[in-house]
């Protein structure tokens, strides 16, 4: 199917909403891969054949501790697109930096409060904060009627579905069951970087608990 890449908020709002039916989002950090494809086909099949899905691939800064980490994190918008199309998705919003936070960084911000400073928050001070942040400012510009995240990403998804139940926002959020690798791995766009003994390392952290971001 053909999807249409946006980029600003503009052509976002231009996008025509189906009429009697539903829009579902998925929100991506880009480099998709089977399980954001997972995420895309629950997506499209919530939606059926007369809504509408839309992915959002957009790098978040506030989730970055460090400015070497946020840069060398993968950037494959084209082949985004293909995957996004194959899997069911009406369009794709990639916007830049500038049009999710046009005057800089925010002032003001979503704050995670003590559920986001246990388990990965604890490691990464600030980072539910950030991701709540974007994660409302992408659910106001989308405005769907259901919202899907990964439950590889538990606090994460724990955190989305308190901020929506606190703050009243009417959408509705599911979570999509885990997509692993062969060796048991939770795919994620990161595991590109790790070598034989990271991944190891990090089959035994997501034993404990620990998860990253939209990737």
């Amino acid at each position: 199917m053909r999807t249409t890449l946006l980029r600003t908020a503009a052509e976002l709002d231009a996008l025509p909403r189906p009429a009697g039916a539903e829009r579902a989002v998925v929100m991506t950090m880009g480099a998709l891969h089977d399980g954001h494809a997972a995420l895309i086909r629950a997506a499209r099949a919530a939606a059926g054949p007369d809504g509408q899905v839309v992915v959002t691939v957009f790098v978040n800064p506030l989730q970055f501790g460090e400015a070497a980490d946020l840069d060398r994190y993968p950037r494959t918008l084209d082949a985004d697109l293909e995957i996004a199309a194959a899997a069911g998705a009406d369009a794709v919003f990639a916007p830049g930096v500038d049009e999710v936070y046009p005057g800089g960084e925010p002032q003001v911000r979503i704050t995670a409060g003590p559920m986001g400073e246990r388990l990965e928050g604890a490691a990464r001070p600030g980072h539910f904060d950030g991701m709540l942040t974007v994660v409302a400012k992408l659910l106001h510009l989308t405005r769907p009627d259901e919202a899907f995240y990964g439950q590889k990403d538990a606090q994460q998804l724990a955190l989305i579905r308190r901020m929506v139940r606190d703050l009243n926002f009417g959408v509705r959020i599911t979570g999509v069951p885990t997509v692993r690798d062969a060796d048991g791995l939770a795919l994620s766009s990161r595991n590109r970087f790790l070598s034989a003994e990271e991944r190891h390392t990090a089959l035994t952290g997501e034993s404990q608990g620990y998860y990253a971001d939209f990737a």
